[in-house]
């Protein structure tokens, strides 16, 4: 009689999820995830399949939990302007002083290309991403914190895109500075 495979399976996701943010999809191993997990592999194949599909839950719990948090910080926000640069500011925080990178875009470089249920996720994080940045935009236009004729669609992706530049900048320059003065043109841009 097979024995009950008894586990947590959202602190197993976790852990998992801090070996990928660690070592990437390609560099972990089925023993680093499973070690970490503490689990055994069986359990991990009767229970949440391969390393593949591990992989899958851990970048969509990752992208849901990210999007949650920025839909939740932003509407602690009365102003539109105030969340957008809250929001900017909290980038820079994270790129400058978390432990690790952004897993979503570690992903994109790593896997987004070749993957396309990996691509799916993030795109479909993105794109929350990019329609509550487009929200605040056009929000901030009608309440006169912007100029009536801001490209509203175009300040949206530009701020987005440059979240992920700030990170490859980072990653290679190692120089906070130089991604603090990137965040302070655009809080620039955006304000004036």
């Amino acid at each position: 009689m097979a024995r009950l495979v008894e586990f947590n399976q959202q602190d197993a996701i976790r852990k998992a999820m801090e070996v990928f943010w660690k070592k990437g999809y390609n560099g972990a191993s089925m023993r680093d995830l499973t070690d970490a997990m503490q689990i055994n592999p069986s359990s991990l194949y009767n229970t949440i399949g391969d390393k593949r599909q591990l992989f899958i839950r851990c970048i969509d719990d990752y992208t849901q939990a990210r999007a949650g948090a920025l839909q939740t910080h932003a509407s602690g926000f009365k102003s539109a302007s105030k969340a957008l640069i809250s929001i900017i500011n909290e980038s820079v925080n994270s790129i400058l002083y978390s432990s690790n990178s952004c897993l979503a875009i570690k992903t994109t470089f790593e896997l987004a290309v070749t993957d396309k249920d990996v691509q799916a996720i993030l795109k479909h994080e993105s794109d929350l991403t990019y329609a509550l940045f487009l929200s605040l935009v056009r929000r901030a236009i009608e309440e006169k914190e912007m100029p009536a004729d801001t490209d509203a669609e175009m300040i949206a992706d530009y701020i987005l895109n440059a979240f992920t530049g700030w990170h490859q900048s980072y990653i290679v320059h190692q120089d906070a500075a130089r991604v603090k003065k990137m965040a302070k043109f655009l809080i620039a841009q955006i304000s004036s």
